[in-house]
This record gives structure tokens, sequence and C-alpha cells, in this order.
């Protein structure tokens, strides 16, 4: 049996923070796990610029409202699920990510928490370190063959613990950085690798 584990932001829905950082205005927020690799590093500058702007959780929920799943995501994601088990294994935190997921026929995620007082973001609490890498790790020992698809630094964990780990719509200076892994950048494209990985 197989077991799809998929990134979510840049690879089914668009990233968050980056369409928060356009609404806002402020550049600083833009910077993702494909500028950053170090997850913690990336979060507290976050939390920082946040406190300076006096910007908290619902002017972020705001934003998230407004968004959609990327042109045939949905489509992609109930594919998947026909043919084999699907698990989305994301660094966001569930009090985003809940609006988005809806849209999606709601797919198994793992992902983080935050902590939340009185509408400030005051910090947030990870399942555990590398918990993308440890996931497909667990599902391997349990005897499934992983295929694995993402598009930043904090995925190549899996991609690279997965029996098939693929870049998706990557930036080129994740592609260069990983030159083993291999590329591809339509839905059609997964799929097709996908299969002839479990056909092969």
């Amino acid at each position: 049996m197989e077991i799809v584990c998929l990134d979510l932001e840049g690879v089914l829905v668009p990233e968050i923070w980056i369409n928060f950082a356009e609404k806002t205005g402020i550049d600083a927020l833009r910077a993702t796990t494909r500028d950053i690799p170090d997850y913690n590093e990336l979060m507290q500058q976050r939390l920082s610029i946040l406190d300076e702007n006096a910007l908290g959780m619902d002017d972020i929920q705001d934003v998230i409202a407004t968004m959609k799943p990327m042109d045939g995501a949905l489509e992609f994601v109930e594919y998947l699920k026909t043919k084999y088990q699907l698990v989305i294994l994301s660094d966001t935190f569930y009090e985003f990510a809940e609006p988005l997921m809806r849209q999606l026929n709601w797919p198994t995620l793992f992902c983080h928490r935050l902590k939340v007082e009185n509408g400030r973001i005051s910090g947030y609490n990870l399942r555990m370190a590398d918990h993308k890498r440890e996931a497909v790790k667990a599902f391997r020992n349990l005897n499934f063959r992983v295929f694995a698809a993402g598009d930043s630094y904090n995925d190549t964990g899996m991609l690279q613990e997965a029996e098939l780990g693929v870049l998706f719509q990557a930036p080129d200076n994740v592609i260069a950085d990983f030159p083993h892994l291999p590329v591809r950048r339509s839905y059609t494209e997964l799929i097709e690798i996908f299969e002839k990985q479990k056909n092969g």
C-alpha cells in the first residue's frame, strides 16, 4: 500500500504569509521556508513583525478567509484519495489551515498549533522537530511505500526519506541545492511520476 505525503502551502494552496504580506504591505512577512530553511528562526521573525505592527490572529484569519486552493488542487486531492492513502504534512497551524482544508474536502492534516492570548499570537507548539521526515519514517516502518511532494527547504527531509520524493513548483535555489530530487511543475506530471513509481 502506498501513502502520498504532500506539503500544503505552495503545493495545494497559496502561501498564507505571502498573501498576508501583500494585504498589510509588510515585505518582511513575505519570507517563507523557501528563503529561510530554519523554521524556528522564520517564525520568531514573523512573530516579532506581528508585535511591532500590532497585528493579531484576527488580521491573519481575515486574509485566509479570502484565499482559495490553487487551480486544480481539489481535483488532484480527490484523485489521489481514490488511488492512495493521502496525508498532508505541513508546517502551518491548525488555526490557519481550517478554512483551506474545508475547501479541499478535509484531507488528513498533520501540522502545528499556535499559542494565542487575547488575539495576540504569543508563540507556537511544534508537533515535534522535523515532523515531516519523522512522519514519513514512521509510515515506512509500518510497511507503507511513501511518495512525497513539496516545494521548500523544510520539505526536503521528507522528500529524501520517502521512496519517491519530488520537488513541486520549487524555486531555483531549492532545486539547485537538491539536484538529486526530481522536479515536476503540474499536478498531471506529479500523478504520472507517482503512477510510474507505483507500477514500476
